[in-house]
């Protein structure tokens, strides 16, 4: 089998949160079509609110020749080949989302060719994923935050998250209101994360650990700016709070970097940044080896949930703005059931594209 033809092309999806009448942005993805010679197809997809067009180009005009002709189900090889010749350095953020849309579709194809679904040929420890629900964005005022958390466990969640930084992180006050009014909605037994997003220095996020504590936050996610290593292990070091980190880094090396310097308790990927099931594979066995809990986080769940099934990970993130988007373009995609995802078992990634709405969000 070879592969014959790479196509990208970028699409403006809509989105919703619940109970918001205000309109949401649009959410930019960048769709991958990788064709073979044997008739399969396998699809792809990387995020891209801001490098959306550059993403489509690389791939347009730069992966897809050196694709071309080549044998689709060597993921490692094509992987290795890819990274040394457009990231010989590790360089994340363009290269690497690009080149985890192409990795996403080759393992597309490698599961249709093996009429195995994707999950079970990256381990297969589970048919289902467990789930939680990121829900808490500064959209939601307290009250709504309590509502939404509310809702979330009646629907089965019993681990969910939400965002920290109030003010551009100059709120640290309303913060704790917010973080207290969902604990006090939830109670006790559920499972509670917060994400800064990268927001803080070293002294706010340490002072907002400090004034939680006692509220039994399950991790404080990307506490600091940049991800920077030393400074997470030292605030690891003087809270309580487990710390994790890991969603939007584009490189394994990055995951190792974590590791070695203790600086995370939970490790996350996604297979979005990281360079798709082939890269995130091994961060997930990187996890493994030091016994760290592994999740997806940064959005896109329809993709990420297949990882996870396949090595039995802690969870994955259903990001309700990028759920919502993903339910826009797949025709009957998975839902969440009582906290978990059950796995589609059709060959391949077993997401079903809806070809007219893509042509309909299709961006010119």
């Amino acid at each position: 089998m070879k592969v014959v033809d790479v196509t990208a092309t970028t699409h403006l999806v809509p989105t919703s949160l619940p109970h918001i009448t205000k309109p949401q942005r649009p959410i930019g993805v960048v769709v991958v079509r990788v064709e073979t010679d044997a008739g399969i197809t396998g699809f792809g997809m990387a995020p891209g609110n801001r490098l959306r067009r550059a993403i489509k180009e690389l791939i347009n005009h730069g992966l897809a020749d050196h694709l071309k002709g080549q044998n689709p189900l060597a993921t490692e090889r094509l992987s290795k080949q890819l990274l040394g010749e457009f990231s010989r350095f590790g360089s994340a953020g363009l290269v690497s989302t690009s080149l985890s849309a192409i990795d996403i579709a080759l393992w597309d194809i490698k599961g249709k060719a093996c009429g195995q679904p994707v999950h079970r040929l990256l381990g297969g420890a589970d048919d289902s994923a467990s789930a939680y629900a990121t829900f808490g964005f500064f959209d939601y005022d307290r009250e709504g935050l309590a509502f939404m958390a509310k809702e979330l466990v009646r629907q089965g969640f019993d681990k969910m998250k939400m965002v920290v930084g109030s003010g551009n992180a100059q709120d640290l006050d309303e913060d704790v209101r917010r973080i207290v009014a969902v604990r006090d909605a939830i109670g006790p037994d559920v499972q509670l994360m917060i994400d800064a997003n990268l927001l803080f220095d070293y002294q706010r996020a340490l002072s907002l650990a400090k004034r939680v504590e006692e509220l039994n936050i399950t991790w404080f996610e990307e506490p600091v700016v940049a991800n920077d290593v030393n400074i997470m292990s030292d605030l690891r070091r003087a809270t309580s709070i487990p710390i994790a980190a890991g969603q939007f880094e584009g490189t394994k090396t990055r995951h190792r970097e974590f590791v070695q310097h203790r600086a995370v308790d939970f490790l996350h990927a996604n297979v979005f940044y990281v360079g798709g099931y082939t890269e995130a594979l091994k961060v997930a066995h990187l996890a493994q080896i030091y016994n760290l809990p592994y999740a997806s986080a940064g959005g896109w769940p329809h993709h990420n949930m297949q990882l996870i099934a396949g090595i039995g990970g802690w969870g994955v993130e259903v990001h309700m703005s990028t759920w919502v988007a993903g339910e826009a373009i797949f025709r009957d995609a998975p839902v969440p059931d009582g906290g978990r995802i059950a796995i589609p078992d059709d060959p391949g990634i077993g997401l079903n594209y809806d070809e007219t709405a893509l042509k309909e969000y299709l961006e010119v």
